[in-house]
Formats: C-alpha cells, structure tokens, sequence
C-alpha cells in the first residue's frame, strides 16, 4: 500500500525527505508570498519542530520549578510558626522562674 503522509502524519520524519511545500493553486502567479522550499525554509521548519518537542519538557520543567519554590516557602511558613510557638513557651517558662523566684524572696 503505498499511501502519501498527511501533514499530521508525514512518511518520514525527517524535514530534508519530506514533499516541499507547494504554494497553494488559487494564488496568483508572482503573488507576494515567496517560494517556501529553499533551504532556509527548511532549516527554519527543522527548528520550529525541535522547539515544538521541547515545549512540553520546558513546561515540566517550569511547573516543577514552582512546585519546588512552593514547598520551600510551605517549609519556611512551618519553621517560622514552630520557632514563635517555641518562643512564646520559653517566654511563659520564664515568666514562671520569675514569680517562683520573687515568692521564694518574698517570703
């Protein structure tokens, strides 16, 4: 079966052994878009793909990212609540060596 590829899904994946890209028929002769098959047509399709495939990995890599500067912040937030409730226990221990020490004097 010798079927021709689709846009989607072209035979190859290769850009250089793909069919060049043809102008469309109802356009005029010498109309203003340029022939898309030289070199820097191809070389720009290349690039556009490999930059395509990257999205996704550049997506990850920007969510993790976040997820990383959240869990950090999450991590700084539970220190710091940790660190003030230490402080005002320490603060009501001293408070109570006080007064046990002023009723020790006083008496």
């Amino acid at each position: 079966m010798n079927t021709t590829g689709t846009i989607d899904r072209p035979l190859t994946q290769d850009p250089q052994k793909q069919a060049p890209m043809k102008p469309f028929t109802s356009e005029p002769e010498g109309s203003a878009t340029e022939d898309v098959t030289t070199t820097g047509a191809i070389d720009s399709r290349q690039n556009r793909t490999r930059e395509m495939q990257l999205i996704p990995e550049a997506l990850a890599r920007a969510h993790m990212h976040e997820q990383l500067h959240l869990a950090e912040r999450e991590r700084r937030a539970l220190r710091l609540a940790t660190a003030r409730r230490m402080q005002r226990r320490a603060e009501r221990a001293s408070m109570r060596a006080r007064r046990a020490l002023a009723m020790a004097v006083m008496q």
